[in-house]
């Protein structure tokens, strides 16, 4: 029987387009001898549904046609069920057979809601194996802030910021302006903390674009970050694969931006009308660095993904300072753009091959962690545990 696999994309997320492009990529990258491919697409509503057309993104174009000619689907929160169930069944004497049955996931949902954690909690509830981070190195991966503080704590360089929260901005604005003024100086580069894809991204020059930057950005999240500008700025990126006790990294490139921030158009459009995600985006691959820098930059990258305990394939984004040649850690994309295919395919790893290995990364977890212990077998209540000064003196 072939392993079955569930495909999951979509989602509630500014990135949702993105992430059906990349699962389509994903699911025509699996090799259909070995595994069978179950898409699991997530409406900007919330609702899950399953069906062979999910499969051709040409359909994501009328989404009231695709929705009609596919199914709706939910899973139980249930460990050890990993079925997928019809959510409109029909009546009391309607068949209660799943409409699909998973053995692994691999979540291809970028941003808010699927890249944060917030899915991984439900595939770990499930005990469902999956590819990708964890709870854990997801929601820290996501965060700008918190990510930050612990690769500074942990020797990685990164720029200089200072960050708070929309209700402080509201109500301490003098003083987080000054903050930023007297801490990082202009220009800035004003960002939601979790979010992807340049979205509610920009530069500050003076006060007025300060306040204007952080009104934009505070639409999109509740807690803010403000950056030191790297102003004579150098983007490299390095995709990395396999778990933090053993990992490799990529070869390097180089995103070509039009302006002095690497734009959502420049990231997924690049020019092009084919909707080919990350991949359609200008770069050069390998990026025209001296061979101790490459080196560097790929050690930092390692390091990003142990520290932050992560999973399956991520791709770490860099700045370079081209005056200096000071290299700072930008940020972690735990579930990236076209899943950074076309950095391995740079390796030798074909698109197909990554897709093998992402699975066999999602079994071997599970039974590493299959192998600790998560509860014991005595039952406290019947032993008399648990009750002091609770059911003394009850009559």
């Amino acid at each position: 029987m072939k392993t079955r696999i569930g495909v999951f994309f979509g989602g509630r997320s500014t990135e949702h387009e993105i992430s059906v492009i990349s699962a389509n990529q994903a699911m025509a990258a699996i090799d259909r001898d070995k595994y069978e491919v179950i898409p699991v697409y997530i409406t900007k509503q919330g609702k899950w549904y399953t069906g062979p057309l999910l499969t051709d993104v040409k359909n994501y174009r009328d989404t009231d046609t695709l929705l009609k000619g596919s199914t709706e689907v939910y899973m139980r929160p249930v460990y050890g069920d990993f079925n997928l169930y019809k959510a409109n069944s029909g009546g009391m004497f309607a068949s209660k057979a799943p409409a699909a049955t998973l053995d692994v996931a691999i979540p291809v949902l970028h941003g808010s809601n699927g890249e944060d954690g917030t899915f991984e909690g439900v595939l770990e509830t499930i005990g469902l194996p999956y590819a990708g981070c964890g709870v854990l190195a997801s929601a820290n991966g996501m965060d700008k802030i918190t990510m930050k503080m612990i690769l500074a704590a942990n020797g990685i360089p990164v720029v200089d910021y200072v960050w708070f929260t929309d209700k402080q901005w509201f109500t301490q604005r003098d003083t987080i302006i000054g903050n930023i003024e007297e801490r990082l100086r202009y220009p800035v580069i004003v960002k939601p903390a979790n979010l992807g894809s340049s979205v509610g991204i920009g530069r500050a020059d003076n006060r007025e674009q300060l306040m204007e930057r952080i009104e934009d950005a505070e639409r999109y999240s509740t807690r803010l970050i403000v950056e030191k500008l790297v102003e004579n700025l150098q983007e490299i990126n390095c995709s990395v694969l396999g778990d933090a006790d053993n990992y490799e990294t990529s070869v390097l490139e180089e995103p070509i931006k039009s302006g002095e921030i690497l734009s959502y158009t420049d990231k997924y459009m690049g020019g092009s009308k084919d909707n080919r995600g990350m991949h359609a985006a200008q770069k050069r691959i390998p990026a025209e660095l001296p061979a101790s820098e490459t080196e560097r930059i790929r050690f930092l990258a390692g390091e990003t993904f142990r520290v932050l305990g992560c999973h399956g394939v991520s791709r770490v984004d860099v700045m370079v300072d081209s005056a200096t040649r000071q290299i700072y850690v930008n940020e972690i994309n735990t579930i990236p753009g076209s899943l950074s295919f076309y950095l391995w395919e740079a390796c030798g790893v074909s698109f197909t091959e990554l897709m093998d290995r992402l699975v066999h990364l999602a079994l071997k977890r599970r039974r590493e962690q299959e192998a600790k212990t998560v509860s014991y077998d005595q039952n406290i209540f019947a032993m008399g545990g648990g009750t002091k000064g609770g059911v003394k003196g009850i009559k």
